[in-house]
């Protein structure tokens, strides 16, 4: 077992172990709170893949951004900190039944399907010089208009806001 398989498994159970928390705490709160170690695992499995850039896209838009803004709804929602999900158990039967059988089919695909397993000891190459040379050559058109959605989007959003 080599460093890269260590530091996998180490990943994998920081993104698990959270997600678990996630789906089974019964305060939303720290539910919400959770995912902040899941997104930062991911981003340590996209580091070894070397995929730098999708990481730290990875921190900054869904650690910094996404779920800062789901915490903000949770926090600023009314009665948040003394309310538990209420759930019967009769109601988790037919959910934990098709989770159960989707794992199924979905180890059986992991299991049975002929990976293409070619290693190598180089290092991978890093990600970002190359895509910021590609967003500004041959993809310079649909980033602008990118940007120039997100703009329309932002401004519409502070109208929206002041008109209340």
């Amino acid at each position: 077992m080599t460093a890269q398989d260590v530091f996998f498994y180490i990943f994998a159970l920081i993104v698990l172990l959270p997600a678990i928390v996630c789906v089974f705490h019964p305060n939303i709160l720290y539910a919400g709170l959770s995912l902040f170690g899941s997104f930062f695992g991911v981003a340590g499995i996209y580091l070894l893949l070397g995929a730098d850039f999708i990481a730290a896209t990875q921190v900054l838009i869904y650690v910094g951004g996404i779920l800062i803004l789901i915490l903000f709804a949770v926090m600023l929602s009314k009665d948040i900190y003394g309310s538990k999900f209420q759930d019967e158990k009769k109601k988790k039967i037919l959910p934990t039944l098709l989770g159960l059988t989707l794992l199924g089919f979905l180890v059986k695909f992991i299991l049975t399907t002929p990976w293409n397993m070619t290693l190598t000891d180089e290092a991978p190459l890093p990600t970002t010089s190359r895509l910021g040379d590609l967003l500004l050559t041959d993809y310079l058109l649909p980033f602008e208009l990118a940007s120039i959605l997100l703009l329309a989007a932002l401004i519409g959003a502070i109208i929206l806001a002041r008109s209340k």
